[in-house]
């Protein structure tokens, strides 16, 4: 699932039939083992490259730089297709020449990421120190082979906020650690991927097919920012603040090789039964470079690239969020809270991409605000046949007819694939017959942009930990609102209230769709779910 952390039902139960449930799940907990996290970790503290300006990276941004930028502006460009997030991360990875930092809530054993981590690797091999840094919750089964990369030369990978337990299956990996359920939900959903300390991306994708549009399957629709400039050391010293923290365990303190390759064979087969090249997404270092397969796009040109040139502030949760005895639940010092406030300020019109939109009563508070000075909301979320993670769609759906009559304006997409969505920000590329959103996007007055890792919901607020870009850019602010407005135009649906209160799906003018009701698209599991699961779940675990 792609989601934040696991969506578990409540562990207490009002109803007095405990004792059937509870010793099924006493037996689960018992098959999955209690283990503990190894003591005495002990953990090299590194830093980012202290000066750029001596990579061949470092002098391109010199180079790109125009001469009549104001000190402290960054250069940004918007990452607006799923080629363009591949040939991006290829282009920093290929021309990094001193260090390359990643940090992600997933990354997947797939065919495209197969291909990236070539090229990382082949960085390495060149004498370029690589960090990796990855949440821990996906890493079991087949994504966990990902991990081999520690035990490259010139590779370090640590895994943050780890699970005790096997990693053959994530459900049962999960159910050991229902001893400490607040800790499992507290996840590190940060995305960075840093060259040089001179050049990196930030935004909504992960690594992996889905995000790449290259999936069989459902794609993900989502944006990241390319930035260069000054704003990319505060992205590396958030990098190094989450890579030397105490939650970072390196890999090599949580499995061995003989382990990952017992677990190699248990989800793959034996070695040369999978598929070729992505069979292996960590092949041994001497073994050659794969060709990357036609539907991957070449790097991107970073000389050629058009660069917007705008003053801008990185927002950044501190790894501590993430340990609960020292997390305030009331702190208003969060990603979540920085964008609120930002939002506050709108004078015409507030703009909102999330694909998980549980505003919880802070943010319906701010919303009620903006409505009564004239401020015109819109809000673009996942419909329940859509949504990639239908428990994120209950919470949501408990607060959908009190936004639309304060005036807030909502709108759903499709969960069917159309080829207009591959002319826009929010095409998934080529691939499957499924979109699903998952771009975080925060647009005020055509003037100032967020772009980052955060949903705006109560778990990004509360649970996990965030990282978003505040661009006060009006062309950057454009060309977003124009390519979402296309959007919405022709793929979405608005909901809105009929005379006699119900729910009513209505369909752009002229599109290919007509009106619906009743969670179009979505099965009569999922219309059950939403049901069923509605008045029980907490709008935070959702």
């Amino acid at each position: 699932m792609n989601r934040s952390a696991p969506r578990l039902a409540p562990t207490t139960h009002r109803a007095p039939r405990w004792a059937a449930p509870l010793l099924a799940l006493a037996l689960l907990f018992a098959l999955a083992g209690c283990g503990s996290l190894p003591q005495n970790v002990e953990r090299p503290r590194s830093q980012a490259l202290a000066e750029p300006g001596a990579t061949a990276l470092g002098r391109l941004a010199a180079q790109r730089r125009p001469a009549d930028v104001r000190a402290g502006e960054s250069g940004f460009a918007l990452v607006d297709s799923a080629d363009m997030a591949y040939a991006s991360r290829l282009a920093l990875t290929r021309q990094a020449g001193k260090t390359l930092d990643i940090q992600y809530y997933a990354i997947h054993a797939d065919a495209s990421t197969a291909e990236l981590l070539r090229e990382v690797r082949a960085a390495a091999a060149r004498g370029v120190r690589v960090r990796i840094l990855l949440d821990d919750f996906n890493s079991t089964g087949q994504n966990a082979l990902v991990m081999r990369m520690a035990f490259l030369p010139g590779v370090e990978m640590r895994m943050f906020n780890p699970l005790p337990g096997g990693r053959g299956a994530g459900v049962l990996r999960a159910l050991g650690s229902l001893h400490d359920f607040q800790r499992m939900q507290h996840r590190m959903h940060n995305k960075l991927y840093i060259a040089d300390n001179a050049w990196g991306i930030t935004g909504g994708r992960n690594l992996g097919d889905a995000y790449f549009g290259t999936a069989d399957g459902s794609n993900f629709i989502d944006m990241d920012v390319l930035a260069v400039g000054p704003v990319v050391r505060a992205m590396s010293a958030s990098f190094d603040r989450y890579w030397n923290h105490p939650l970072a365990y390196p890999v090599q303190s949580l499995i061995t090789p003989a382990e990952l390759r017992a677990l190699r064979e248990a989800v793959r087969g034996p070695p040369g039964a999978g598929p070729g090249g992505p069979d292996d997404p960590a092949p041994p270092a001497t073994a050659p470079a794969a060709k990357p397969p036609p539907s991957l796009p070449p790097p991107l040109d970073l000389a050629a690239l058009p660069l917007v040139w705008a003053p801008a502030a990185l927002l950044v949760d501190e790894p501590a969020k993430l340990v609960p005895e020292l997390n305030d639940e009331h702190s208003e010092d969060t990603v979540v809270d920085g964008l609120l406030s930002l939002m506050q300020g709108a004078r015409r019109q507030v703009l909102i991409v999330s694909p998980y939109f549980v505003p919880g009563q802070r943010m319906m508070q701010v919303f009620a605000d903006l409505r009564r000075r004239g401020v015109r909301v819109r809000v673009l979320t996942n419909s329940l046949a859509s949504n990639d993670a239908p428990l994120a769609h209950v919470g949501y759906a408990r607060y959908r007819e009190d936004l639309i009559r304060l005036g807030v304006e909502l709108y759903e997409m499709r969960a069917l694939h159309s080829a207009h969505l591959d002319r826009t920000v929010f095409g998934s590329g080529a691939g499957g017959s499924k979109a699903s959103l998952h771009s975080k996007i925060l647009i005020i007055d055509d003037r100032v942009i967020g772009i980052g890792s955060m949903n705006l919901d109560l778990r990004s607020k509360l649970q996990n930990t965030e990282v978003a870009l505040v661009i006060r850019s009006a062309a950057l602010s454009r060309q977003a609102t124009a390519e979402l407005e296309d959007a919405l135009d022709d793929s979405v649906w608005r909901v809105e209230l009929t005379p006699e209160g119900r729910l009513w799906w209505r369909a752009p003018p002229g599109a290919a769709f007509e009106d619906a009701h009743g969670e179009p698209d979505a099965s009569l599991g999922l219309r059950l779910l939403l049901k069923l699961l509605g008045p029980l779940a907490p709008d935070e675990l959702l």
